[in-house]
């Protein structure tokens, strides 16, 4: 195995355990919303006016696929529309109270998970912490090149 497998293995073993580490304290924490919902509802609330579109080029996600999403959030009162007064035409979505909770709770639990593993940052040297943000910086900015020449975010339904 090369070099670059071993880094997409590790990155792919590392995102997995994570996931599988947090995912019991978040579903017990978040009962009633599957993690999907709950990225919505992060989106919304750290985005102000957000609309169909933005939520689609922010979660990577088709119009349809957002359009559904935010109806079926809207019915579970965890978002509202709304529109601007000078602009009767574009729909754009909020938190409402309970909403609002649903966020708190998911960035607490962000910021357990973070001090949970505080331990390992703890023993990066600033060069390598440089140099791991240099890689990813890159690698997102080819990925992001990758989705535009596709056109990924019509395509494909996730």
């Amino acid at each position: 195995m090369n070099k670059e497998e071993q880094v997409m293995m590790s990155l792919r073993e590392l995102f997995d355990k994570m996931a599988w580490l947090n995912k019991f304290k978040m579903e017990d924490s978040l009962k009633g919303f599957k993690s999907s919902e709950v990225h919505y509802i992060e989106c919304i609330g750290k985005n102000a006016d957000s609309n169909v579109t933005k939520l689609a080029e922010s979660l990577y996600m088709t119009r349809g696929a957002i359009s559904k999403m935010t109806k079926k959030l809207i019915k579970k009162g965890v978002i509202e529309s709304y529109q601007k007064p000078d602009n009767k035409k574009e729909i754009y979505f909020r938190l409402t109270e309970q909403g609002k909770k649903i966020y708190k709770i998911h960035e607490d639990l962000h910021k357990e998970f973070q001090e949970r593993d505080k331990v390992v940052f703890e023993q990066v040297t600033e060069e390598q912490f440089e140099s791991m943000l240099s890689f990813f910086k890159n690698y997102i900015k080819h990925l992001d090149t990758e989705i535009k020449k596709q056109n990924i975010n019509e395509q494909h339904e996730t």
